[in-house]
Order: C-alpha cells, then sequence, then structure tokens
C-alpha cells in the first residue's frame, strides 16, 4: 500500500550553532534535507511528499528540489510556532486519505525496507512508530543530585518517521488543538486519545541530527554503507 510523507525542515536547529537552517548543512556532499528527501522520492510506494519549511527558506528550498531532480514533494506547507503546529499545517496540505509517515528532515539514515514496516503496520494498528532500546542507566535527579535510578528494561528512544492513518492523526490534531494540547511527538496525541500505537524495533544509526557532534557520527555512519 501506498503512502504519504510530512517531512518537516521548519526549525531553527539552534543547538547545531551553524548560524543557519542545519537541513542546508552538507552531508557527504549533499545538503542534509536532500539526503532525507532521496530516501521517499526513490521509493515506489511513496505516492507524495509534504516539506514543511519556514516561509523565509521556501525559494531556496525549491531550488534544491530543482537542482537534485527531487520530484515527488506535491506541496510546501509553512512550519508553525512548535512542531505540533508544523505537523498539522502539514497534514492540511496531504492529498490523499491513506497512510502518512510524519518525519524529521534532520534523520537522513532511514532505510526504505523500515519505511513499509512503518506503513504496513500503521494500516493494521492505526499508528506506528520506531524505536531503539535505551542501552545506558537512566537515573531521574533533583537538581544535580540523584533521586533514582530508573528501570531501563521498559524504556525505549523514540524515533521518526512515525506511521498514522491519516483519519486517526486528523482527529487526535484536532482534539489537541481544541483542548490547547502541546505533546512531546506525534504519537503522544494518538495515546491521549486512548488509542493504541505499536513499536517497531528502529535502528540505531537513524539519528537526528541536533548538535555539531551529530554531523561526527552522521560521516561515519555515511562512509560504513558506502562500503555496504
Amino acid at each position: 500500500m501506498k503512502y504519504e510523507a510530512i517531512v518537516l525542515a521548519a526549525g531553527q536547529g539552534k543547538r547545531m550553532n551553524a548560524g543557519m537552517n542545519k537541513q542546508f548543512l552538507e552531508l557527504g556532499g549533499e545538503p542534509l534535507i536532500v539526503r532525507t528527501l532521496k530516501v521517499f522520492d526513490g521509493d515506489a510506494r511513496c505516492a507524495g511528499i509534504v516539506l514543511v519549511v519556514n516561509p523565509a527558506e521556501r525559494q531556496r528550498l525549491a531550488q534544491l528540489l530543482e537542482r537534485y531532480r527531487i520530484r515527488k514533494v506535491t506541496a510546501l506547507a509553512n512550519g508553525g510556532q512548535e512542531r505540533q503546529h508544523s505537523v498539522y499545517n502539514g497534514l492540511q496540505a496531504l492529498k490523499g486519505e491513506g497512510i502518512v509517515l510524519i518525519h524529521d528532515g534532520a534523520r537522513p539514515f532511514i532505510r526504505v525496507r523500515q519505511l513499509h514496516e512503518l506503513a504496513d503496520a500503521a494500516v493494521q494498528d492505526g499508528a506506528a512508530i520506531p524505536a531503539v532500546r535505551v542501552k545506558d542507566t537512566i537515573k531521574k535527579a533533583n537538581g544535580l543530585f540523584v533521586e533514582e535510578t530508573i528501570d531501563r528494561s521498559s524504556l525505549w528512544a523514540v524515533q521518526t518517521p512515525q506511521a498514522f492513518r491519516l483519519s486517526l492523526i486528523m482527529e487526535a490534531h484536532e482534539a489537541a488543538k481544541r483542548d490547547g494540547y502541546l505533546g512531546t511527538d506525534d504519537a503522544s496525541l494518538i495515546e491521549r486519545l486512548g488509542k493504541p500505537v505499536r513499536l517497531l524495533e528502529g535502528d540505531y544509526q537513524n539519528i537526528k541530527l541536533t548538535t555539531p557532534d551529530d554531523l561526527l557520527f552522521a560521516e561515519a555512519i555515511l562512509a560504513s554503507r558506502l562500503v555496504e
């Protein structure tokens, strides 16, 4: 079954300290956002992409789409004040009525195989998200003093894309908008409705580039994939 994608590229990425939107930083000779979009653009099951952008960067991103021949972007939606608002704007721009995958533009290492797994799970269960098991010991603190050590056996670090039946995620966003609720991710809005969210085993390489150190890891991942 085909799906549509929303790719978020409107954030300022202040923690990257790059002096510009991190989506324009080059990774292996290509802008970060281009590497992310290429994964979806090259997937036969992707019916279209809504790219959520900062209005001030709309022209620059449109030029990148043309230069790198990204053909499946069907709309450029304006970003909102918060990520949740940006996703909502992206949802408004979708053309279909089936499955939508919502993805961070700063995660360029998602694999097509996992896109398909998530889309299929969303068809069956309504909502599906990728996550990896937490490897580090997790401590809860009060200021700089430890209060307790959290049992990590049930803890997962959530990634994107998160996959949903479009009708379900629209219902969740509309309810959050009506109630003035701001969630930590899209799946949390589904949880708030009391609906199940299925976990799929993620990929530790599917990192989000947030800080300068992440660029070092990204270059290493890219180099490893060149020899696969």
